[in-house]
């Protein structure tokens, strides 16, 4: 499958929101919005995210199709990658390709990851971009309505 990155349009956000409200995939992603079938909240993070000068979000879209999102966001030194891949594609190293595809388009380093120490899947592509574990820490994940213990990973320059 080809994988490319674009600017966010307002008819993704119905995709988006659908995905974020699979159960199994909020259960891996575990760091998800207390109440991820609020749309009213959701419509409001997305219009912050999209006007935001510290974010730096794009929709995946896998042979033309809207199949996730891919984000930068923080503070300069301290900013974090995030994305979300729709379960039907999961498996088929869509996450991987765009991970990378956002990477080229942000050069500055380090950058930082985040992953429940139980996803495998995220932790396998985030190391295939080179990101390497830096710490562990333990955080309450509204998915699992539990603290777990998630991956810092980072990522150097060079």
């Amino acid at each position: 499958m080809n994988v490319s990155l674009r600017e966010v349009h307002d008819s993704d956000l119905p995709v988006f929101f659908r995905q974020l409200n699979d159960p199994e995939s909020c259960h891996m992603a575990a760091f998800i919005p207390e109440d991820p079938a609020d749309r009213d909240r959701f419509d409001a993070h997305w219009t912050k995210l999209r006007v935001s000068p510290g974010v730096d979000v794009r929709t995946v879209l896998a042979d033309g199709d809207v199949v996730g999102n891919a984000a930068v966001y923080g503070e300069p030194g301290e900013r974090e990658v995030t994305y979300w891949i729709d379960r039907a594609y999961w498996g088929r190293g869509l996450a991987t390709a765009a991970l990378r595809e956002l990477l080229a388009l942000i050069p500055e380093r380090p950058l930082y990851a985040r992953a429940a120490a139980d996803n495998a899947g995220s932790l396998r592509v985030l190391e295939k971009c080179g990101f390497r574990e830096s710490a562990r820490e333990r955080g309450y994940a509204a998915a699992r309505a539990a603290e777990i213990d998630e991956v810092v990973l980072v990522l150097h320059g060079g």
